[in-house]
């Protein structure tokens, strides 16, 4: 398995145990699928990216980009910023552990953008999750 799928599956699961963010979004709606409508609301775990941090020779270290797409039927941008704060607390809440192989050694929110859908009845919001993962041997 990947460094990226392993991480993704070990964030998700992070996402669905706090109770906090699936009382606004429930676990059911924390998908990574590529069809509209979404769910609403819902947290759609989208692009990614895996970058060698280039400081081994062993090339066993990976900087994971991952964006999670927030989305929610409302007029204000309110309720996606609720969301996204919350996942930046679930993120925060604690060491994330992934499966053999891979060992996650840092994980954080790097950055979040808040816009309006060209519907005019949707808010959107982007959470850009950054991590430092390893294959350990």
């Amino acid at each position: 398995m990947t460094p990226e799928l392993v991480f993704q599956k070990a964030l998700r699961t992070r996402l669905t145990e706090s109770a906090a963010l699936t009382a606004l979004v429930p676990g059911s709606s924390i998908l990574d699928r590529n069809e509209r409508p979404t769910p609403d609301p819902s947290i759609i775990i989208g692009e990614g990216q895996a970058v060698d941090e280039g400081d081994s020779l062993a090339r066993n270290r990976y900087r994971i980009y991952l964006d999670l797409h927030v989305w929610k039927k409302e007029a204000s941008l309110e309720g996606v910023k609720l969301i996204a704060g919350l996942i930046r607390q679930a993120v925060k809440s604690g060491r994330i552990f992934l499966d053999a192989p891979f060992h996650c050694a840092d994980c954080r929110v790097s950055s979040t953008r808040f816009m309006r859908d060209p519907d005019g009845q949707t808010s959107h919001a982007v959470v850009a999750i950054s991590a430092l993962v390893s294959e350990v041997e």
